[in-house]
């Protein structure tokens, strides 16, 4: 599933100063290719950087310029471009049209807040490139089916940044479920992400509901989309409660409060009768992420931890434990070190692999618009949950937004 044909190659092209005594006609591991498609980053913030050193390391491509609204975020993001990577230019661009029409360039990945990506992709799409849109897709859930319906006409690879499908334990859950269906046939569902608080941003956008769609729309993307993939389903009923109980309860920006939660429980039903349930907490000294899937010939549970204190823990783990007769195992998903060390534990390496495969046209797109659309569905199914109190039926939900599908 996580594959680059040059992959071994690249690890070795990558690794400083590995046989700089070699003449070039003596390399082939350790080969300098030259790459073949060149991008250009649009949001020059944290994760701009991210999908800048990670297109940089995959190889294939290279990183041509970006472009920021913010000159600060775009001198900054300059200055380590070329402390890490001397030698190579970098355009930064005036405006977003600019960067979006340069004939130079193959690909656009956009990096910008929440709120803004509808707008920028409408400018993306007229050039025809292949884009790479970072999570949340949109803010509402009626954006996010006027991008899927934008992207069904679309003629190049239009992906959505849901990159901790590629996480270690992520990829191998799936192997284990919907691939050899380890715990047979699924029933239930349980995800945890406890963790620290949103970080500071460009305006601090992250911090309101308006900008961001809420924390459910803004973080839980990601895991309300894990569930639709290991659920194989649509959702038909979502319910959630949850509030602010620490973070940002007294925080203000240019005089207005913040109002997004910091913690939350979610239920989700699917029509093929999975559950699945979702617990929230943002005021937790650690980064922790846990999967639990049950079904009906055994349970697989997968793990994610990074901790700020001394105490020694793997930063992975898989269990799956099956019923007399089937096996059972332990186990530690891992990437390279180099690879973990790159961005989100390495998902954010391998959503670039599978963006230039989708390119390269050697296997089927992923994320698509469509599955970005539903992570959408859920999570703006729970907002509208938390706001009302009460459970929230996906199909009245969708044609409350003018959506009937």
């Amino acid at each position: 599933m996580l594959k680059s044909k040059n992959n071994v190659k690249g690890f070795y092209a990558g690794a400083k100063n590995l046989g700089d005594y070699l003449s070039e006609k003596d390399r082939y591991l350790s080969k300098n290719e030259k790459p073949k498609y060149k991008f250009n980053i649009i949001g020059a913030g944290n994760i701009g950087k991210e999908h800048i050193n990670v297109t940089m390391m995959e190889g294939r491509g290279t990183v041509h310029g970006i472009y920021d609204t913010s000159e600060k975020s775009a001198s900054v993001t300059k200055e380590m471009f070329q402390e890490y990577y001397p030698g190579h230019g970098l355009v930064v661009y005036k405006t977003l049209e600019e960067a979006c029409s340069d004939t130079e360039v193959d690909g656009l990945i956009i990096c910008t807040p929440n709120f803004t990506h509808i707008d920028i992709l409408k400018e993306a799409l007229k050039t025809g490139k292949h884009i790479l849109l970072e999570k949340p897709m949109a803010t509402t859930v009626a954006d996010a089916y006027a991008i899927k319906e934008m992207a069904e006409s679309y003629g190049s690879v239009l992906q959505i940044g849901l990159q901790y499908r590629y996480k270690p334990i992520y990829v191998e859950a799936v192997h284990e479920a919907l691939e050899r269906k380890s715990v047979g046939d699924l029933k239930t569902i349980s995800i945890l992400e406890h963790r620290i608080p949103f970080l500071d941003k460009v305006g601090q956008w992250n911090k309101f509901s308006k900008y961001s769609g809420g924390t459910f729309i803004e973080k839980c993307c990601h895991y309300f989309d894990l569930f639709n993939l290991f659920a194989q389903s649509k959702p038909v009923e979502v319910y959630a409660t949850g509030g602010a109980a620490v973070n940002f309860t007294e925080f203000e920006y240019e005089g207005n409060p913040s109002d997004i939660i910091d913690n939350a429980f979610v239920n989700i039903t699917y029509e093929n009768g999975v559950r699945a349930n979702f617990n929230l907490c943002m005021f937790s000294p650690m980064f922790y992420e846990e999967l639990i899937l049950c079904g009906d010939e055994g349970r697989l549970k997968a793990s994610e931890s990074e901790n700020f204190s001394s105490l020694p823990a793997n930063r992975n783990h898989l269990e799956l434990i099956r019923v007399d007769g089937a096996p059972s195992k332990t186990m530690t998903p891992a990437y390279s070190a180099e690879i973990e060390a790159s961005g989100h534990g390495g998902s954010s390496y391998y959503e670039q692999v599978h963006f230039i495969n989708s390119i390269e046209g050697t296997e089927v797109q992923t994320v698509t618009a469509d599955e970005g659309f539903w992570s959408i569905v859920v999570g703006s199914a729970a907002e509208a949950s938390l706001r009302e109190g009460k459970v929230i039926n996906i199909e009245e939900h969708l044609v409350n937004n003018g959506i009937i599908l």
